[in-house]
């Protein structure tokens, strides 16, 4: 992450194969990963998402979730908000570029809001899910103002395109 703030959150950067036919690298291997983030995770659930330029999406998150966070195709704006009452940097937040290009992976912890705002015109995000238990759907999850004067988060616009959730 660009500030540093949140310990919390991991980054990784995954090697890859490059020849005259494209790209090639690994997002999940269990054992590597154990080892690169020193967590054993079980992962249960993958999502994608799609999104339109200027579509920011979150801030959500839940008490039980690890997230595996990779931008596939675009370009995102990315932030991590820390909503763990008994932690230092409680309501603080980070952010950072991922993008199709830079490959850059992020796990994140139960306790941690994420949200993401779409810089180019399309973006193709995976998620990647760990929990315990049934999954925690909406009525599981917290959702923090994009835009709550108390984070007072440095988005690259005020007028983001927002679903009902959001906004």
């Amino acid at each position: 992450m660009k500030k540093g703030i949140l310990k919390d959150i991991q980054e990784y950067t995954p090697s890859s194969y490059e020849d005259f036919r494209g790209e090639l690298f690994t997002t999940w291997k269990k054992d590597e990963f154990k080892n690169i983030f020193g967590i054993d995770l079980e992962f249960v659930h993958d999502k994608t998402s799609v999104s339109k330029k200027n579509v920011l999406r979150g801030i959500h998150g839940d008490s039980k979730s690890w997230k595996l966070m990779i931008c596939n195709y675009g370009e995102l704006y990315y932030v991590v908000v820390d909503n763990r009452p008994d932690s230092p940097t409680y309501k603080q937040w980070d952010w950072d570029v991922l993008t199709a290009a830079n490959r850059k992976m992020l796990l994140i912890p139960p306790g941690f809001g994420s949200s993401f705002y779409v810089m180019s015109d399309l973006a193709v995000v995976n998620y990647k899910w760990a929990y315990p238990g049934a999954y925690p759907d909406v009525e599981d999850q917290f959702t923090l103002s994009w835009n709550s004067p108390e984070l007072n988060i440095h988005w690259p616009t005020k007028t983001p395109i927002l679903s009902e959730r959001d906004a």
